[in-house]
């Protein structure tokens, strides 16, 4: 089942190619033919082993590919609009406004010599055009969205002085402050113990229910995936082998290497 340009969609990659250029020049072309779209106010992954070319596509979304990355073809729709046509203009307009990203190393992804506040009222500002007050008490309200206790005192705190879940809760916080209408997780939940991860899981999935957002989940975990997805699309070595929604890919799926990987999952989970 395909999904890739229906009507509907919020966001539609089209053919999308690319890869790194070489010392003689040649190009290697690790993403060959991406397509897939993403269903308005739904919770679509995108799964597959490490090197399949999953967080690349959804990097190449924000227009934040790698150094030395070169798209060769495809288009990147993004509410009707093709990002790639208007270059990098176009994916500065909504990056971190329309669609925003949290980072799988949330500590990593956080300025440790400013406070959690400082950082969560700069984004809102910069994409809210508010005066600080009130981007004090919107980022006030997200952070007690977000479930983080006494969040007037964590604002005062820097990132080390948060745990892993915490922090995690904080990149949430920071993605959703702008009101984005696209969410992009890469991997939100890895190095995180099953508890926190569930707990993480939990309150995205309240978020995009109570909110209308639109959100592409890039994972290898398909426990999480059954939990929480409604759509899913399955890559390796840079293509796209299936497109299903959740429970057409956990009860019939068609492609061998789906069922590889869900035979896998399966073994995992009875050791």
């Amino acid at each position: 089942m395909s999904v890739a340009l229906a009507e509907g969609n919020l966001l539609d990659v089209v053919d999308y190619r690319g890869g790194f250029r070489g010392p003689d020049g040649e190009v290697t072309e690790v993403l060959a033919g991406v397509s897939f779209g993403l269903r308005r106010s739904t919770l679509t992954a995108v799964v597959g082993e490490t090197g399949s070319g999953k967080s690349l596509t959804a990097l190449s979304v924000l227009g934040v590919q790698p150094r030395g990355f070169v798209r060769t073809g495809g288009r990147m729709l993004f509410d009707g609009e093709d990002l790639f046509a208007g270059g990098p203009r176009s994916f500065e307009r909504v990056r971190g406004n329309r669609i925003s990203l949290v980072f799988q190393d949330a500590r990593a992804a956080l300025n440790p010599v400013f406070t959690v506040g400082h950082q969560l009222i700069d984004v809102c500002r910069a994409h809210r055009r508010l005066g600080r007050k009130e981007a004090e008490q919107v980022v006030l309200d997200m952070l007690e969205r977000v479930r983080i206790p006494d969040p007037l005192r964590r604002m005062r705190q820097y990132p080390h002085e948060f745990s892993g879940g915490m922090a995690q809760r904080v990149m949430l916080a920071m993605a959703l402050v702008s009101e984005p209408e696209l969410l992009v997780l890469d991997e939100p939940t890895t190095g995180l113990d099953v508890t926190i991860q569930a707990d993480i899981m939990d309150l995205l999935v309240e978020l995009i229910s109570s909110s209308g957002l639109t959100a592409c989940l890039i994972t290898h975990d398909l426990g999480v995936v059954a939990q929480t997805c409604q759509d899913v699309v399955v890559m390796r070595s840079g293509t796209v082998r299936e497109i299903a929604t959740c429970e057409e890919l956990f009860t019939a799926p068609r492609d061998e290497y789906t069922r590889d990987l869900l035979a896998a999952s399966r073994l995992v989970e009875a050791r």
